[in-house]
């Protein structure tokens, strides 16, 4: 037997999951901001390129994004029996983690080639993973352009600093050592 569920019954289904997603995002990018961040004085001695925007910014849009990625995976996990549901969450979340390894690749390991690459997988990944969502949930992946046009400006900005710091800054500096060159 096949019933529809009523339109209140969607929302509710709609509301559990983002119950437990928008905070499971949040808290997943909160893991990942703690494996590197921009308190270290190899990063205060880097040359910030123009488009740096305050430092404000980065939390209160990352907030932001990440409610509404929540939001947006929430409206797909919902979406009980549409057709992709499944591989556009799966792809989703493998990009979604791939590119939370940014501040570690960047900050922690202080690679910004390697970190650049890392937010080129993310804008691919996350172009495959709109096409997906877009079969199952229009919404959803309208509420991810944000995201990709974020992703698109930390690429840019990211590229910046190599142009700005050809040298990579001064590798491993944590404010008790001094580096010396004869």
């Amino acid at each position: 037997m096949n019933v529809l569920a009523s339109p209140a019954q969607l929302r509710a289904s709609f509301l559990r999951w983002a119950l437990f997603i928008v905070p499971l995002v949040l808290l997943v990018g909160f893991v990942a901001s703690q494996f590197g961040g921009p308190d270290t004085a190899w990063f205060a001695g880097l040359v910030k390129p123009a488009i740096y925007p305050p430092p404000v910014t980065f939390g209160i849009v990352w907030t932001t994004l990440f409610v509404l990625i929540g939001l947006a995976l929430a409206l797909v996990a919902s979406a009980w029996g549409a057709a992709g549901r499944g591989l556009a969450l799966v792809v989703f979340g493998v990009h979604f983690l791939v590119t939370q390894s940014w501040s570690a690749v960047f900050f922690g390991m202080q690679e910004m080639q390697i970190a650049l690459g890392v937010i080129g997988f993310g804008i691919a990944s996350l172009a495959v993973a709109l096409a997906l969502i877009l079969r199952v949930r229009r919404v959803a992946a309208l509420l991810l352009l944000p995201y990709l046009a974020w992703l698109c400006f930390a690429a840019a900005l990211n590229y910046q600093f190599i142009a700005e710091n050809p040298d990579g800054g001064q590798r491993g500096i944590d404010g008790a050592a001094t580096k010396v060159e004869f």
